[in-house]
């Protein structure tokens, strides 16, 4: 059975907190809903101390901010969107339309229809997360997304010009300097200066992942997303060093970031909470790396490999790391996780930042049920029917009436006898 070497402390300790975010998000949803604009620029004057004339910025705004980035920024940008972009055209090309003769003269079929609408939200408050542009807004163009508004908040008093220039090159349609759930809700609602759009995605803080889950039905999401975390999974052949590094890598994104190690193995397990605390005492982020791997971190230490895949596939982390003597094992065995990153020269970083997959996953055990974003999400798979013949038309009626009559479903069975009668099945002249 596995045992804890080090536990969370404030494990299951979130649901005061949770009911405070609720209560928060519900009440800046019904004053952007009631009153607009006029509510958008006070809740971005309270949270941001940020009213500029217009929150949209306009082309020669745009084109100022990005003259400002450095040349090689501009390049490692375009280098990143346009591994992104080529991961996403990859699996888009895997998903095809449909169209089969399933009975003589009847035809179904499926066809891929895009989004028309898509909010994306890039945050940047305590760090601005240029790769975020990248995820939401190249893929949902890859998909042929209609029309992209994104939104991101003002960072250090004004936009913050390299996530700009990220927005822009990504490809979106409309570029507002708004955070929060004011930029979410007006995204979603609509008010005087935004159209609503049919879809949110792109991560957030508990407030902007709260206002999703309750826009949730008015339009759709990406999915639910709480903190981020990691998983990494380790046997003898794992060295210290990497397990620290890459578990305070994670938890620095916010102090209540999960971050786990299992392992095989008690001397790893021993070493490694050794050297988390040396690395803290030199990480600048340490002051929210810290208080995470304080509250949110674990250590666990398992008999065997088959028990570490077991408490993997219950602990259904966003990020599973796999530092292990046959890291592809763990690829063709584990079930449940967010993204995989296999072997000592992968890095859950490298699937943050730049080598093509989508960084934005499913949190809080979500990865049981979904993946996270992708080309498919801003695509719709809608069905269609097509009967070709009056043979086919009067036999798929004769079934279809008598289920419908089990059924008791009177308005359904005559529509199906329309067509006997019509079409001349056996019962036509019942």
């Amino acid at each position: 059975m596995p045992r804890h070497i080090k536990t969370a402390a404030l494990a299951g300790q979130q649901e005061e907190s949770d009911a405070k975010v609720r209560s928060a998000v519900e009440a800046i949803i019904a004053e952007v809903k009631a009153r607009g604009d006029r509510a958008v620029r006070e809740l971005s004057e309270r949270f941001d101390k940020w009213s500029p004339p217009s929150f949209r910025l306009g082309d020669d705004e745009i084109r100022a901010l990005v003259a400002q980035v450095p040349a090689q920024t501009i390049d490692d940008i375009k280098f990143a969107q346009a591994q992104i972009r080529n991961f996403a055209e990859i699996q888009r090309a895997s998903m095809k339309d449909v169209e089969v003769e399933t009975l003589p003269g009847i035809v179904l079929g499926h066809r891929h229809i895009p989004v028309g609408r898509v909010g994306c939200y890039v945050p940047g408050g305590r760090y601005p997360m240029v790769a975020s542009a990248h995820m939401s807004i190249v893929t949902a163009r890859v998909a042929g997304v209609g029309h992209i508004a994104a939104c991101t908040p003002p960072n250090q008093g004004g936009p913050h010009p390299e996530t700009i220039a990220a927005m822009h090159l990504g490809g979106a349609d409309e570029i507002y300097v708004l955070g929060g759930v004011q930029a979410v809700a007006a995204m979603a609602l609509g008010t005087e200066s935004f159209t609503p759009v049919d879809m949110l995605v792109g991560p957030g803080n508990a407030y902007v992942a709260e206002a999703k889950r309750q826009l949730y039905g008015r339009v759709g999401i990406d999915l639910f997303a709480g903190p981020t975390e990691i998983l990494v999974i380790a046997d003898d052949t794992a060295d210290a060093e990497m397990c620290a590094t890459d578990l305070l890598g994670q938890a620095e994104h916010g102090p209540t970031s999960p971050a786990i190690l299992l392992t095989t193995s008690d001397g790893l397990a021993r070493e490694t909470v050794s050297e988390v605390e040396r690395q803290l005492t030199i990480l600048p982020t340490a002051d929210i790396a810290g208080i995470a791997w304080r509250d949110y971190g674990e250590v666990i230490l398992c008999a065997n490999e088959d028990e570490m895949i077991a408490e993997a596939d219950r602990i259904a982390a966003e990020h599973v790391e796999v530092l292990c003597r046959e890291p592809r094992r763990y690829l063709e065995r584990l079930r449940n996780y967010g993204a995989l990153f296999l072997g000592p020269e992968t890095n859950v970083s490298y699937g943050d930042k730049v080598i093509g997959t989508n960084h934005t996953l499913p949190t809080k055990g979500a990865a049981r049920y979904t993946g996270g974003l992708w080309v498919g999400k801003f695509l719709k798979t809608c069905t269609y029917q097509e009967v070709k013949t009056p043979a086919a038309s009067a036999m798929i009626g004769e079934y279809c009436s008598r289920l419908c009559a089990i059924e008791r479903f009177w308005g359904h069975k005559e529509q199906a006898d329309l067509r006997v009668r019509r079409y001349g099945g056996k019962n036509a002249a019942e």
